[in-house]
């Protein structure tokens, strides 16, 4: 593998374990002796999260189909 491709995936691998511990998280905020919450909030925290989801795949996708630049 190329020293890029293994920067990606040791970086990446480590931000989506990251990202993944996070979300797990919000089920912490279950429990109705501590919080309380309606549907209506679920759903902007869900959409929240889904609407960045969405964008930051959005720019990966742009970028990789951008024309590439080749080295001489």
């Amino acid at each position: 593998m190329s020293v890029k491709r293994d920067n990606f995936k040791r970086i990446s691998d480590n931000r989506v374990k990251k990202i993944n511990d996070l979300i797990s998280k919000l089920h912490n905020l279950i429990n109705p002796s501590f919080y309380e919450y309606d549907d209506k909030e679920i759903d902007e925290m869900f959409n929240s999260i889904q609407n960045e989801l969405d964008r930051q795949k959005e720019l990966f996708l742009k970028e990789r189909n951008k024309p590439r630049k080749r080295k001489l």
